[in-house]
């Protein structure tokens, strides 16, 4: 079984239910620049989702250290970036607006340990 390939499915069905939920439930029900922030979310989501995807196809990448961190790191910033966004607009609790720098710097860790085993 490839884990990561569960996982980069998983957080592409949840992207897209995310970005749907945000287009059609919420723009009655949230201002503009709440909206604006949930879908900020949703892009990075299904972005990230598709890097993982991709790198999971890779034959025997799951299992080779190089590439799993990379991934290991684009699934859990993807979850604190995007997750603490759409946390925000639901509940409208700033203080989660913390967590989010939390998940992009690593998503821009993930990027370069990606590049580094590119090079290994």
């Amino acid at each position: 079984m490839n884990l990561m390939l569960g996982v980069a499915g998983l957080l592409g069905a949840s992207g897209v239910a995310a970005g749907a939920f945000g287009a059609h439930a919420l723009e009655s029900i949230v201002t503009v620049e709440r909206l604006a922030v949930w879908e900020t979310g949703a892009q990075y989501h299904l972005m990230h989702a598709a890097v993982i995807l991709c790198l999971a196809l890779q034959n025997g990448r799951e299992t080779d250290a190089r590439w799993f961190w990379p991934m290991l790191g684009f699934t859990t910033g993807t979850l604190l970036f995007s997750f603490s966004l759409y946390a925000l607009v639901l509940t409208n609790v700033a203080a989660l607006a913390t967590i989010t720098p939390l998940g992009g710097l690593l998503l821009i860790i993930s990027w370069l340990l990606l590049i580094k085993a590119a090079y290994n």
